[in-house]
């Protein structure tokens, strides 16, 4: 074993030494069912947190060119939602492992009148900084996972911003540096949106802003759920190499994406952070396992107790088996009332409607609705005020929870959060070349000591 590798058994063991245990506003968007509220207190000051301007389209200015590292679907379907969002943006570059993935997209923006030289396509490991440093001003992020740590650095060395799918990190490594790029961004003045896309949801946002107003009093504790069905995989190919393989196949693969408690149940988890402020929990202890999962080496349910201070706990739950019943959802408890995602209200302690999101009144003030176009409308509207905003802490906090979640699940364990931020949990490979790997690595975890 390398020293900069460790596996869960030399993990737990130096982890025991660290705690491990056995534009909304107050607009008519706000309604409030025509019932008088009560003094409120507030959780935090206006000031003190952040309300996205959210306009149908960003505002005009400075001309900008934009990179895509990651041309797949996800990477297909945000450029798409970058150019709906704003005029005067050209896409000058594009870079992905596989050039039939990046043949695809290229063919997909010519029907926007974007037609990418070839001379500004890249292909393999290293076309990260090939389309960075091919003069844009932007760029989005959306390979697997694991790689974003290192393309948010580069691009952050650079003076690029970034937009970053979630999750940003799917082990201890990856967060740190996440961590640490994100103060320098902030530090370059660059804008840095992730696509926790419920941060630019109209509904999301303006239950967000009535409990930092103090409507649901004090947070008590939450539910979270991502329960859906199987996502897609890819049977392995004659001719396919094993790192072509576990890459065409990342979401089935922990160390590319991070099992789905992190790539997927990612967005449920954050959005009780964020609804409480980002206080970290403390500790997490959970179960999961593999019932129906093809390939790879991840489970297909965890369910997940996180416990935060003054005894408030989030019990996260996530599932991808067809066939059962569905969820995906969250629920902010607190000393007046609590908010449930799914109906879009606020109800006090007795179950009775006291806030409900205004769909009426939104729609006669905007016509777009698409919480994955208003990301990119912030991103840009950022870039050409000139006014840093770095969404990458955040996320990055989001994506270590998940994290802690699976190695609670994986071990069995009692996960602290001193613990699981400090542990030397390194998924990436020694080598990231096209070609053989010791397979014999990748199993599917069983936590416990099996007796």
């Amino acid at each position: 074993m390398s020293e900069n590798k460790m596996d869960r058994r030399a993990f737990l063991g130096t982890s025991a030494k660290l705690g491990v245990v056995g534009v909304v506003g107050g607009s008519a968007l706000l309604a409030s069912c025509g019932k008088k509220e009560p003094k409120l207190v507030p959780l935090r000051q206006p000031e003190e947190y952040y309300i996205p301007e959210l306009p149908d389209k960003a505002i005009d200015g400075k001309e900008l060119k934009v990179g895509v590292i990651g041309c797949g679907g996800r990477g297909s379907g945000a450029i798409m939602n970058l150019l709906d969002a704003a005029d005067g943006i050209t896409v000058t570059a594009l870079g992905d492992t596989f050039i039939d993935r990046l043949a695809s997209l290229k063919d997909k923006l010519k029907e926007r009148d974007q037609v990418v030289p070839d001379d500004h396509c890249f292909v393999g490991f290293d076309a990260y900084k090939k389309v960075i440093d091919s003069g844009v001003d932007m760029v989005i992020c959306t390979t697997p996972p694991n790689f974003r740590p290192v393309h948010f650095q580069y691009a952050t060395e650079k003076g690029v911003h970034s937009f970053l799918e979630k999750p940003i990190a799917v082990d201890a490594k990856g967060y740190r540096q996440i961590m640490a790029t994100a103060k320098q961004a902030e530090a370059k003045g660059l804008s840095v949106v992730c696509g926790t896309q419920r941060h630019h949801q109209r509904p999301y946002v303006a239950a967000f802003q009535k409990i930092q107003e103090g409507l649901i009093g004090e947070i008590t504790g939450g539910n979270v759920y991502w329960n859906g069905g199987m996502l897609w995989y890819k049977e392995r190919q004659k001719g396919w190499s094993d790192m072509e393989w576990m890459i065409r196949d990342w979401v089935n693969w922990e160390w590319l994406s991070g099992d789905h408690i992190v790539e997927q149940h990612v967005h449920n988890i954050d959005v009780f952070n964020w609804m409480f402020g980002y206080k970290h929990p403390i500790k997490a202890t959970g179960f999961g396992s593999r019932q129906r999962r093809v390939t790879g080496d991840q489970f297909d349910n965890f369910s997940v107790d996180f416990e935060y201070e003054n005894g408030v706990h989030l019990h996260s739950m996530c599932r991808q088996i067809d066939g059962c019943s569905n969820n995906v959802s969250e629920e902010v408890h607190g000393t007046k009332g609590y908010w449930k995602s799914a109906d879009e209200k606020i109800y006090d302690l007795q179950g009775n409607v006291i806030w409900e999101f205004d769909w009426d009144a939104m729609r006669a003030e905007f016509k777009q609705e698409d919480p994955y176009v208003l990301e990119h409308v912030d991103w840009v509207n950022h870039i050409r005020k000139g006014t840093a905003h770095v969404e990458a802490g955040e996320c990055g906090m989001s994506s270590l929870c998940g994290v802690m979640g699976r190695e609670a699940a994986y071990t069995g364990q009692t996960i602290e959060w001193d613990a699981i931020s400090a542990a030397e949990l390194d998924l990436m490979p020694e080598k990231l070349e096209m070609g053989k790997m010791d397979m014999s690595q990748y199993k599917v975890h069983v936590p416990g000591t099996g007796k």
